[in-house]
């Protein structure tokens, strides 16, 4: 399915890895909601996918349906019922993840803080920017050193060059 760059973006970020089984059973969990996702009895142009078994994206073109505060509750209300089916949490939001070499992990906020002043997460290191808001912005702003996310307006000072 072919979605518009302006298509509303959402994206929950589990506090671990998924198994590739539990990411699998996501996706199709995920899959049979967006097919039958509407907004006021309208069908939404809507898709997901689970990345790197961590991140659970929706996404819906508004070209042909908004998304409404209704449908909205309803895509949150699967993503609780994903959290307790699979006993990770979806809603944690200083839950920062990053990438170190292949791998993709995350941890909370003070954790985080800790690596930047030990050196080992820098202004280079990739951050997921979860704030995103379009699909354009997935792919352009969404994986991005931390120097240039959001990330640095709370860690900048403690950058070193």
């Amino acid at each position: 399915m072919q979605f518009s760059k302006n298509s509303r973006v959402w994206i929950y970020q589990a506090d671990k890895e998924l198994s590739d089984s539990q990411a699998q059973q996501i996706q199709e969990q995920l899959n049979s909601f967006t097919h039958s996702w509407t907004a006021h009895n309208n069908q939404l142009k809507a898709g997901a996918v689970v990345k790197y078994n961590r991140f659970l994206i929706l996404v819906v073109d508004e070209s042909q349906a908004g998304a409404s505060g209704c449908s909205i509750d309803k895509s949150v209300r699967v993503m609780k019922e994903l959290e307790q089916q699979y006993n990770i949490n979806l809603f944690d939001r200083f839950n920062l993840a990053y990438r170190e070499g292949d791998e993709i992990l995350s941890l909370p906020r003070e954790e985080f803080e800790a690596l930047i002043k030990a050196g080992k997460i820098n202004a280079g290191t990739i951050v997921y920017n979860n704030l995103v808001q379009t699909l354009e912005e997935l792919q352009t702003k969404w994986e991005v050193p931390l120097q240039n996310s959001w990330h640095v307006q709370l860690f900048g000072s403690l950058l070193t060059a």
